[in-house]
């Protein structure tokens, strides 16, 4: 069985030592939170978070939409650019319906979670463990935290007093 990154956003403290990992190995030994490829989206005015980054998705979206065959699977899994077959054109990153495809705007060349060749910077800084390195099964994105909050915030919207009034011409 192959190794994901399994994600728990309950325990997100929301410290962001995961993009510092992150950023370090995606220079090279700097801190640049800008080249980091996992985020850390805060939820209900700061009072939750969600680590969110490219769980090599079996759709692999950005793949299929790379005209150039720039993006590739390596034996970890990890869907990976090259940088020398990358031409900059974006459609990748339009192609990704979780926002985890990134552009490099110093070198113009799109970039994403390599799994850091196989032992993720992510999970190991992760401090709570809301990031870990596991034998398993890709899960659904962010899966029953995601359905909880999105039943929770429509049936506020339902419950309120809106009304729609059409405008004729």
């Amino acid at each position: 069985m192959a190794k994901v990154l399994h994600i728990t956003p309950e325990r997100c403290t929301g410290c962001l030592r995961c993009e510092l990992a992150c950023s370090q190995m995606q220079t090279g030994g700097s801190f640049q939170p800008a080249k980091s490829v996992i985020r850390v989206a805060p939820l209900e005015a700061h009072t939750s978070y969600a680590p969110y980054t490219c769980l090599q998705c079996a759709e692999a979206w950005c793949m299929t939409a790379c005209p150039v065959d720039a993006i590739s699977i390596t034996s970890t899994g990890a869907k990976v650019v090259s940088w020398t077959r990358c031409t900059g054109c974006k459609l990748c990153t339009i192609a990704c319906p979780y926002g985890t495809m990134f552009l490099d705007l110093d070198a113009h060349k799109a970039f994403k979670c390599n799994l850091c060749g196989g032992d993720p910077a992510c999970a190991r800084a992760c401090p709570v463990e809301a990031i870990e390195w596991l034998e398993g099964e890709a899960q659904d994105w962010l899966g029953a935290f995601a359905a909880e909050r999105a039943a929770r915030d429509l049936a506020a919207v339902s419950s309120s007093r809106f009304r729609v009034q059409r405008l004729t011409l």
